[in-house]
């Protein structure tokens, strides 16, 4: 299976908001996860969020943005065919590597407290 991960971008959205709103413990906010949220968080945190994706489907992504000392992720998630293949660990891996490179030390991972599997 041919795995890559990329820079997410706003001609992602359609595909990641539906990977988001079909993940067990990820919850969208109907005010900025809008197609126009998302557009703005990427613009103000270039280069920092990624996509996963398997023979070119989407099967992973996470938002990751700071606020010039502390880095946050946000929607990590990924389908449920592909877990327990390292995808997740690599994205977050994607990540920490850009927001070190930013000057970035310390991250941040929002999760619901019943997210068991998160």
């Amino acid at each position: 299976m041919g795995r890559q991960i990329d820079e997410m971008t706003t001609a992602d959205y359609d595909d990641v908001t539906e990977l988001w709103r079909n993940t067990e413990g990820v919850g969208l906010d109907a005010d900025t996860d809008t197609r126009e949220g998302i557009a703005a968080y990427l613009a103000r945190n270039p280069a920092l969020s990624y996509v996963a994706r398997c023979d070119g489907r989407v099967v992973g992504a996470v938002l990751c943005g700071h606020d010039g000392r502390r880095g946050y992720l946000h929607h990590l998630a990924v389908t449920l065919t592909a877990r327990h293949e390292g995808i997740g660990r690599a994205l977050v891996a994607a990540c920490l590597a850009k927001l070190g490179q930013v000057g970035i030390r310390k991250c941040s991972i929002f999760l619901f407290s019943d997210n068991e599997a998160g």
